[in-house]
């Protein structure tokens, strides 16, 4: 196959949604679908002592949610899919949003009786500030819910989407007959047996056909009908130029637990959706199609296999490829390196790959070389942007709660940083230790982590911040600088990279400082130039 067709037949998404909307049981099912595994775990029921695949940290079958950024790869219809199965709590966004800079689509996931929730809007909103196109699956249709029409109007409302149904549910819920498929012309009945996965799918190109009330009965015959005109009447035909553009969301509906209208939204998409796209670096717009490989990383994570403690990187390949053996730069460090075994994932499971192509995403064994948005060339000087450390909102002091183990405390600390689950600030007063984080749960499973991957027991103790702000490289010889210094120094900290961070008691203080001294230029994340 030539270089061309490997990346028109290569497809990386996201799939994004608030908790427990099922998104981790739809990439089971899609890896079903897609022959990837022959059996899929549900998350929540802790009978089925099978967990997700996507969900392979300890933690996470224990709780029964997703706390890291999940690869998984498979091939369907020909079509190489890479499904980034991400976090829906909110404690785990930022693993989530560094991950969205590394797809060229999204999936967002709704629960048909909850609707539109907050972290979904958060969420949404990142991929439409980056004009990433987005398809929406409404889950768990064969529970009571919403109204369809209610659901989509919300989808607009809230999240300020533009969309058209390629699919429309046959009843809800109890009455939950089926689905109409728009995109294809046909109906797929539902047998409410997931285990044998009984579902017929019947060729329907004219739903006026009397056909149609035999097969699922007088009145919710009637009532398709009904919907369907209004369908055509008030929602746009589907553009894939608008789509692709990120102004059109196409909608699809059904129920992931029991494989419905997963395999439909499957087929739309790997029709659909885009194959790689092209990327912003600071210097220049990078091509897919390009001949020198170029990538960088979004995600590092530490301790995939406890046993031989290994820290990999995850890069997306942005263009060129990615070949086994051969010396890349490392443009932050100035340096080649050679990478001998290479890994494509399935969940936890992974292979050693000799050439990897634009949209693939590779995991580099990693001895401490890389940090979050490093990048990869053949020799080309490249930043890619738009993987910042944003402003931690919880504070608290680490203490060593064992010094026999004060040596792996301090590893496990710094790898776990490294990874990006949380940000280490150093006072510059004392040098005592303060973790950030985005959400409170974070706290919890570094204690976890460090715990049961590094033998290192730590407590915590409360420190009230309001904000940690990075202070710009600017005016840092003028006298109002110093004296900000002076008088702030016991709120002063450095972060990991050396930089340097105000950490505000309060929004008081905060403003009180921006306006006394206005020449510090303060920042609520970490990339700024």
């Amino acid at each position: 196959m030539t270089f061309k067709q490997e990346i028109a037949r290569r497809r990386t998404f996201g799939i994004i949604s608030h908790p427990d909307a099922g998104k981790t049981t739809l990439t089971e099912k899609l890896l079903l679908f897609g022959g990837a595994i022959q059996e899929a775990g549900a998350v929540k029921n802790n009978k089925i002592k099978k967990s997700a695949t996507s969900d392979f940290m300890e933690i996470e079958r224990q709780r029964g949610i997703s706390v890291a950024t999940s690869v998984l790869a498979f091939i369907y219809k020909n079509k190489k899919i890479n499904i980034l199965d991400t976090p829906g709590h909110k404690d785990f966004a930022e693993d989530t949003f560094r991950t969205l800079t590394a797809v060229d689509s999204v999936i967002v996931v709704i629960d048909v009786a909850k609707g539109v929730e907050e972290q979904t809007v958060k969420l949404v909103e990142v991929c439409r500030m980056r004009k990433i196109p987005m398809l929406v699956f409404i889950n768990k249709m064969d529970r009571e819910g919403q109204d369809a029409f209610d659901l989509l109007d919300e989808l607009e409302q809230k999240l300020g989407l533009s969309v058209t149904p390629l699919s429309f549910p046959i009843g809800m819920g109890y009455d939950f007959k089926g689905i109409y498929n728009i995109f294809e012309k046909n109906i797929n009945l539902f047998s409410g047996d997931s285990k044998k996965n009984i579902e017929q799918t019947i060729a329907f190109d004219d739903v006026t056909n009397p056909e149609l009330d035999k097969i699922i009965g007088n009145k919710a015959a009637t009532e398709l009908r009904d919907n369907l005109e209004l369908v055509w009447g008030v929602y746009p035909e589907f553009d894939k130029e608008l789509y692709l553009k990120g102004d059109q969301q196409p909608v699809f509906f059904g129920s992931a637990l029991n494989n419905f209208g997963v395999r439909e939204l499957l087929d739309c998409f790997i029709q659909i959706a885009p194959p790689p796209r092209s990327k912003h670096a600071e210097e220049r717009l990078v091509e897919a199609n390009e001949k020198e490989m170029t990538g960088f990383v979004f995600k590092i994570h530490a301790n995939m296999d406890p046993k031989h403690r290994d820290r990999l990187a995850f890069i997306k390949i942005v263009s060129g490829t990615f070949e086994r053996n051969k010396p890349y730069l490392h443009v932050r460090q100035g340096k080649n390196l050679k990478f001998s075994s290479p890994n494509a994932f399935f969940a936890e499971k992974k292979e050693i790959v000799d050439i990897s192509y634009p949209g693939d995403i590779v995991g580099l064994h990693d001895t401490g070389n890389f940090k979050i948005g490093d990048t990869l060339t053949e020799g080309e000087i490249l930043h890619y942007k738009g993987i910042p450390s944003f402003s931690p909102e919880h504070f608290r002091y680490i203490n060593n709660a064992d010094p026999m183990k004060s040596k792996q405390l301090n590893k496990g600390i710094d790898q776990l940083m490294d990874e990006g689950v949380a940000q280490l600030f150093t006072l510059e007063l004392n040098g005592r230790k303060v973790i950030g984080t985005v959400g409170a749960l974070q706290f919890e499973v570094i204690q976890y982590r460090l715990e049961h991957e590094y033998g290192a027991k730590c407590s915590y103790e409360n420190f009230n911040v309001y904000k940690a702000c990075w202070v710009g490289n600017e005016n840092r010889k003028t006298e109002e600088f110093k004296e900000f210094e002076r008088v702030k120094q016991k709120f002063l900290a450095k972060d990991k990279r050396g930089q340097l961070v105000f950490l505000a008691d309060s929004q008081f203080s905060l403003q009180m400082t921006q306006q006394k001294y206005p020449l510090v230029k303060l920042h609520f994340t970490s990339e700024f130039e």
